[in-house]
């Protein structure tokens, strides 16, 4: 009797080990999908990281998480960060991940951006810090010293790229990272190259973009730079279209009319002489290597082509750079009219 008694409390044992060690040791996940992305934030304490743990159904039994979390003295050592939980990770292997911040990078691919505002907003969109931060980051004139930049160059560091971050790295450290890739690409070589068209490298990225905003067409970009550059050293205005809808932070327009060009801004080349104080939009490597690399011409003028091929007509005269502008006036108000008529 003594003995099967005995049996009896030594196969619930096994039975009660088996369930534990199931419960730890077998899948704990609950929620759908093949993965989980937990966002923990900086200064959330355990009790807020089960309440998100249980809104999310993220795991399977939240007292044996919470037993096992107090045993590995998880609660008081909480990593804030971006944590990718895949479906069927088992208890043990999830607190192990999580107590020692083992993060999941964040990608940050920054593509054409026009305003410090877009960057913000897009690093606020992807981390932590949310876009103000970032935002008071590239304003503030003070942390921006280091790197040889103010509130109106800020933007100049920041290159087209995919970078890998955590999801609770600060602003600062963002921007550290970003400025980086901007030291790799600004080679002794490439210095001497903006020195020669009598730029520095701030104002080689201030004419790039406005060269990006002109034309899609790599081979219109170098002469494009070439009339800007000419325009420079002789002391003419730049007149570019591209920095008028900067100013008027209207980037949908299709045409500049005179009343657009009285608009109060630095930014306006059609008011002001030289290149405007930061850039218009963030230009690619290859535009930048197009402005560092212009020709040597003698054009002051260029016109989109009236075939709409989005190639232009370079000028080294007035007269001349008059009858290209005619005929793409000429044919754009027909593209226009033909439109109307369409929309009706």
């Amino acid at each position: 009797m003594k003995k099967k008694l005995l049996l009896t409390i030594t196969a619930f044992l096994l039975l009660g080990l088996a369930f534990v060690a199931w419960e730890l040791l077998g899948p704990g996940t609950s929620f759908n999908g093949d993965k989980y992305d937990l966002y923990i934030r900086t200064g959330m304490n355990f009790g807020e990281l089960m309440n998100l743990l249980e809104k999310d159904k993220v795991i399977k039994s939240p007292r044996f998480f919470q037993l096992l979390a107090g045993k590995m003295d998880y609660p008081p050592n909480i990593k804030a960060g971006k944590y990718e939980i895949r479906k069927g990770t088992d208890l043990l292997e999830l607190l192990r991940i999580l107590k020692n911040g083992h993060q999941t990078p964040e990608n940050l691919t920054i593509t054409k951006l026009r305003t410090k505002e877009d960057l913000a907003s897009l690093i606020g969109r992807k981390f932590e810090c949310d876009s103000s931060q970032f935002m008071q980051f590239l304003e503030d004139n003070d942390s921006l010293r280091e790197y040889g930049l103010d509130s109106n160059t800020s933007m100049t560091a920041i290159f087209p790229n995919t970078y890998a971050f955590f999801w609770n790295t600060p602003a600062s450290r963002i921007f550290r990272k970003i400025y980086a890739e901007h030291k790799v690409f600004w080679t002794d070589r490439r210095k001497q190259e903006a020195t020669d068209h009598g730029l520095d490298p701030a104002k080689a990225y201030v004419l790039a973009s406005i060269v990006e905003e002109e034309t899609g067409r790599a081979e219109d970009k170098g002469k494009i730079a070439s009339v800007y550059i000419n325009r420079l050293s002789m002391g003419m205005r730049l007149s570019a279209d591209p920095t008028v809808k900067f100013a008027l932070r209207n980037f949908e327009l299709k045409r500049i009319y005179t009343k657009y060009l009285s608009v109060e801004s630095p930014y306006n080349t059609y008011k002001y002489s030289g290149l405007p104080p930061g850039p218009i939009c963030t230009p690619s490597p290859e535009t930048i290597d197009a402005v560092l690399n212009s020709p040597k011409t003698n054009y002051l003028y260029f016109v989109a082509k009236s075939d709409f091929s989005g190639y232009s007509n370079f000028s080294e005269t007035y007269k001349e750079h008059l009858q290209y502008a005619k005929a793409y006036q000429k044919a754009l108000d027909k593209e226009m009219q033909l439109g109307q008529k369409a929309a009706h």
